[in-house]
């Protein structure tokens, strides 16, 4: 039985590409992975916010309004009903004045139990010695 950790690192701005959005969505569909592996074994994404990146879990974006695209905002919450680890840097949070208020720590309104962290970079950094495979975006 073997298990492998998978981390996706997202520092890049919201909307100025589809770096975000696809970082996001590969973590998801890297749990769909396991119909590929053999019996016992897993894969267990972890995605963590840092930088530019902390951007990407702001509430209340208007993605559609300003942009013509679905909302990271969204995506996040996706990630979250699937149970996905979100992890985000709370020393970064801080130096762009943002408190948990302002971010996406939930996606209750559809029923997930996962809770997105605010959690210190060092937490982040033993984590990402822990994976198995790195991707930054």
């Amino acid at each position: 039985m073997a298990k492998k950790t998978l981390g996706f690192i997202i520092k890049s701005l919201p909307y100025r590409d589809e770096v975000s959005r696809l970082a996001i969505t590969h973590a998801i569909s890297s749990q769909s992975v396991d119909i590929y592996l053999d019996d016992g074994d897993s894969v267990e994404p972890i995605l963590c916010f840092i930088d530019d990146g902390v951007l990407n879990c702001i509430k209340g974006q208007e993605a559609i309004k300003h942009y013509g695209n679905t909302s990271i905002e969204m995506h996040i919450e996706n990630a979250l009903l699937v149970d996905l680890k979100v992890y985000i840097c709370k020393e970064d949070l801080e130096r762009f004045g943002l408190t948990e208020k302002d971010v996406v720590l939930d996606a209750e309104k559809f029923g997930a139990d996962t809770k997105a962290e605010i959690v210190p970079y060092s937490f982040i950094h033993q984590k990402l010695e822990e994976v198995d495979h790195l991707q930054f975006f």
